[in-house]
């Protein structure tokens, strides 16, 4: 099972600017606004937008808490100044504690939950909102279609926006186009610390995203086999797939399916069927 290459990277980069621009304009808006956190999603939409929009009208905004690693912040910053884009830095460690402190009776101090984890995708998601309400500037989600169709996302977090600029890639691809962005520019526009950092939501101590997913390699070729490219489960487990794997997935699938209802308009790079729950452009 491997994914579409049908479509080359540089199509892809060209069709998400050129739809990025036209959705702005669409809207009457010029300001864009997006969280930064370190890592390549937020970093890949920055440089996205930057070439849709232009630098002066992408706005970041880091936000790390207790459990962000050091290099969340630099490697941010050295994204911003790549790009030449201007930022707000808004710790959230305070707001998270007193949160978890008001919400003591069900939210049990030293021990975790995922609810702990999905508050500070939420504080942040208002944080972000607050922003774009401030400025009208359009929000602009940063989520892979690896983690929508996994469920790696948070309601109400960074699930929203008001469009979804990577949303039709696979965590793969997000890889790909970066490395791609960089080589087009003749430059590092995208730091190599953050393409080559392991993927974590920083959600809680030395969190991977492997804690919760399969590796990348392993799920994306797999997802697409059961979105685009039509297979059933048993199609897939018959090319060699372990039925571990796939059943994993799937049950991934089912669990989060009704996150897929609520997300904010997807940018869409292909032909390809979507999931009917997607709204596209």
């Amino acid at each position: 099972m491997v994914l579409d290459n049908s479509i080359s990277i540089e199509t892809a980069y060209e069709t998400i600017v050129s739809k990025l621009k036209a959705f702005f304009k669409d809207c009457g808006r010029t300001k864009a606004v997006l969280g930064l956190s370190g890592g390549i999603d937020s970093a890949l939409v920055a440089a996205l937008a930057v070439d849709a929009l232009g630098a002066k009208n992408v706005h970041g905004v880091l936000m790390p808490s207790q459990f962000s690693s050091l290099h969340s912040v630099s490697d941010s910053i050295d994204l911003a100044n790549n790009l030449e884009i201007s930022t707000h830095l808004i710790p959230i460690d305070k707001i998270y504690n007193l949160m978890t402190f008001e919400m003591h009776n069900f939210l049990e101090k030293n021990k975790w939950s995922v609810a702990k984890e999905n508050l500070q995708a939420r504080i942040r998601g208002d944080i972000l909102m607050a922003y774009s309400n401030r400025f009208d500037a359009l929000l602009l989600n940063t989520s892979n279609k690896s983690e929508l169709f996994a469920g790696y996302g948070t309601l109400y977090g960074d699930l929203c926006g008001a469009i979804m600029v990577i949303a039709d890639l696979y965590k793969t691809q997000v890889f790909e186009l970066s490395e791609f962005i960089n080589k087009k520019a003749g430059r590092t526009v995208i730091p190599e610390a953050i393409i080559e950092k392991e993927p974590s939501a920083e959600l809680r101590p030395n969190q991977k995203d492997t804690d919760s997913l399969p590796s990348y390699d392993l799920l994306d070729p797999v997802l697409y086999a059961l979105n685009e490219g039509g297979f059933s489960a048993e199609d897939v487990i018959s090319h060699g797939v372990s039925k571990e794997l796939v059943e994993r997935v799937l049950k991934l699938k089912k669990g989060s399916a009704f996150k897929l209802m609520q997300i904010p308009p997807v940018l869409t790079i292909g032909n390809h069927p979507i999931v009917p729950a997607y709204k596209c452009i």
